[in-house]
């Protein structure tokens, strides 16, 4: 059952027509005291709640009434309705423990979407499954790109393995260079979408004067230079799944474009005032604190919770370091295959000292110290001396204790980088590109962190 509260008796009828035609069983009531009456005695399927039942209009009725429903029924998701006027409120119920929220005047199509995924990630809940282990996400699952056998990344592939078949919005974060691509690849490859399009857009390199053009698409002649049609991302990920990675690095008034589209899933093209519907998954990624920059005010809040219904951490390869044998590895067969190049094997001490070092830029900087200590060394077991000359050449010169450890000893892991970075900026002479490809990162993450650290660019 399905239970509607709101005191508009109109709403209550459509909404009801609405879910029968849908195939559920709906229950409206009028007010709180009605639906706190049925929660008291039995656990629905699902609440749609409006946020006003009386003369005003500030929501705190909904608030309350959240409150009270999670106390009785902690595990029914609600999906509270709401009104322009009461986005914030929404934001507040979100906090409160409600699974999403709609506008009115709802659009049915996103309300049952909104609906069925809210049940079946509440019935996945239910499941009393063991727990994930390798050889069980093998079979059931596709995750051939993503090496590790850690608990942090079985914790990872399991909610995954979760997740993928529904339609929640998916936020995925952690630092530069931990594989937050490769795991949006994964939910995609594992839904229902898989035989549709994954488009990946980086939005942090889109400015705001491309941004529509980009994302919504342009007819010609819709402003100088629009020579042709174009489509956008959006419309080519119809029917799949679009990734929006750096989503905190967009600037404020593209975040207030990217927001309407993925309330109604309907957007226009530039020089079409006709509006156009798509049907998608969000998988957004960030390496930014999105709830820090909530607080600042430079993203905006009710975008942050559209984006992340379900939110994912990647783990920084130094607090997986059970996966850098297995990844180091995996970097040194691919490369021996791409060049041609017999196979190499490493040192009980070289794999030792791979997993001491703290790898600022993650995986890709693992991948980069693999595959040059390959290249340069030409020899076909490499010991911890031919990985030393490396680290060197990458500017991570930190003195070098017998046994080959390196001594970080008293340095915090920002000191650390911060120290790796002034290092290599001084080894490539202020070349900022190349020293982004020394470290495994990507220029954007490099400015982030001379930001930071207060390092000068002109260095």
């Amino acid at each position: 059952m399905i239970l509607i509260v709101d005191d508009d008796a109109a709403v209550r009828s459509s909404l009801t027509f609405l879910l029968k035609r849908a195939g559920f069983e709906p229950e409206a009531v009028p007010g709180p005291n009605e639906a706190l009456a049925i929660v008291r005695r039995e656990a629905p399927q699902l609440i749609l709640m409006d946020m006003n039942f009386t003369l005003t209009t500030t929501g705190e009725e909904g608030i309350q009434l959240l409150k009270q429903v999670k106390i009785f029924q902690p595990d029914v998701p609600v999906i509270l309705m709401t009104a322009w006027g009461s986005i914030s409120l929404a934001v507040q119920g979100m906090q409160a423990g409600a699974f999403d929220f709609v506008t009115k005047p709802w659009n049915n199509l996103v309300l049952l979407k909104s609906i069925r995924t809210a049940l079946e990630l509440n019935e996945q809940k239910k499941e009393k499954n063991s727990p994930l282990n390798r050889s069980d996400a093998d079979n059931k699952f596709h995750f051939e790109k993503i090496i590790g056998q850690s608990d942090a990344l079985m914790e990872v592939l399991g909610t995954v393995s979760r997740i993928a078949p529904t339609n929640a919005s998916v936020l995925i974060t952690g630092e530069s260079g931990t594989g937050k691509e490769l795991i949006a690849e994964a939910i995609h490859a594992n839904s229902p979408r898989m035989k549709e399009a994954f488009v990946k857009v980086n939005l942090g390199g889109l400015s705001q004067s491309l941004f529509e053009s980009e994302m919504f698409g342009h007819k010609k002649g819709a402003f100088t230079d629009a020579y042709i049609d174009r489509t956008g991302r959006f419309e080519m990920a119809n029917k799949g799944t679009i990734f929006l990675d750096e989503i905190g690095d967009l600037e404020l008034s593209c975040q207030v474009k990217l927001l309407r589209v993925l309330q109604d899933q309907t957007f226009e093209v530039l020089g079409d005032s006709r509006p156009r519907k798509v049907d998608i998954r969000v998988v957004s990624a960030t390496n930014c604190n999105l709830p820090e920059m909530v607080a600042t005010r430079t993203f905006r809040e009710d975008l942050f919770y559209r984006i992340n219904l379900i939110t994912i951490h990647l783990p920084a390869l130094r607090e997986r370091k059970d996966d850098i044998p297995l990844l180091a590895r995996y970097f040194a067969d691919k490369q021996s295959d791409i060049n041609g190049l017999p196979r190499v094997s490493f040192s009980s001490d070289a794999v030792g000292f791979l997993q001491r070092l703290p790898y600022p830029g993650n995986i890709r900087e693992l991948k980069n110290l693999v595959e040059r200590t390959m290249l340069v060394s030409g020899k076909s077991l490499l010991d911890v001396s031919d990985f030393e000359g490396q680290c060197l050449n990458l500017g991570n010169n930190q003195p070098v204790r017998k046994g080959g450890s390196v001594n970080f000893e008293g340095m915090t892991l920002d000191e650390i980088e911060k120290q790796t970075i002034l290092q290599a900026l001084e080894t490539h002479e202020g070349n900022l590109s190349h020293v982004a490809s020394a470290l495994g990162i990507s220029r954007a993450a490099l400015y982030r962190r001379l930001e930071k650290y207060g390092i000068p660019t002109d260095k």
